[in-house]
């Protein structure tokens, strides 16, 4: 699994024995986007994807106190006319204590360079028209605005061979 330590945190993947790491801010991440808390729908959605190898997750981990502070999922995306599996980078989430420390940056450079590794040509994903913060970040680091609805502007970023 892919591993990656930068600033006393670790971003690592996780299988389905490392789930639970997630589900606390996959819960927190669901809240951020107005949806009811619930641990236990969280877990079971969390457990699926991973049981069913129906995404990838990526965790940051704070080194000193051994927690989970962030995470990303990966959802496939095939493509007939490429013949190639993209990436929709679904979810991102870091917990408030930790933003503004790049470490959204760092799980967004690690899913692309998983991406790449893996033979695809760009990875996209969306956020809320009132993710500001979300946005200015996107666009930093090289993802075009393709299109967006009244909720949700899609990005998309091509991954150079």
């Amino acid at each position: 699994m892919t591993e990656l330590i930068v600033n006393n945190i670790t971003i690592k993947q996780i299988g389905l024995t490392e789930a639970h790491l997630v589900v606390g801010l996959f819960n927190q991440y669901r809240i951020f986007y107005n949806q009811f808390s619930d641990i236990g729908m969280a877990k079971a959605f969390i457990d699926e994807r991973l049981q069913h190898n129906e995404s990838i997750i990526f965790v940051a981990i704070d080194d000193d106190s051994q927690q989970p502070v962030g995470f990303t999922q990966l959802y496939p995306k095939y493509s007939s006319v490429r013949l190639s599996k993209n990436w929709i980078l679904n979810d991102l989430y870091v917990a408030e204590d930790y933003r503004k420390q790049g470490i959204g940056e760092k799980l967004i450079k690690t899913a692309m360079d998983f991406a790449k590794n893996n033979g695809s040509t760009f990875v996209q994903l969306e956020t809320a028209v009132d993710n500001f913060n979300a946005q200015h970040l996107y666009e930093s680091m090289g993802f075009i605005k393709q299109d967006n609805d009244e909720e949700f502007f899609l990005y998309k970023i091509a991954l150079n061979s």
